[in-house]
């Protein structure tokens, strides 16, 4: 499974609208500059939390262990039958 262009986008567009654009319509007050940090740290720790949890889908540093019995059960199932 390799990087695909759409998610990535769709995500970082996502994120960046919140990010970005929502900040100028937080309300007026005392407490605006708050309120903008806080949209503006929320969406970058969002997508970069977002980002590391697609790529590790990418190259998963563990795999299935599974018995021989269970493989060769496998490989049956789908029709591949087992040479010894």
């Amino acid at each position: 499974m390799g990087a695909s262009f759409v998610p990535i986008t769709v995500f970082t567009v996502f994120w960046g609208i919140i990010g970005i654009v929502c900040p100028f319509f937080a309300p007026k007050g005392p407490n605006r500059g708050i309120i903008q940090v806080v949209l503006m740290l929320t969406a970058a720790t969002c997508w970069l939390f977002w980002l590391c949890a697609y790529m590790a889908q990418m190259n998963p540093l563990i795999g299935p262990r599974l018995d021989n019995e269970t493989l060769i059960w496998i490989a049956h199932s789908w029709g591949n039958p087992y040479k010894q």
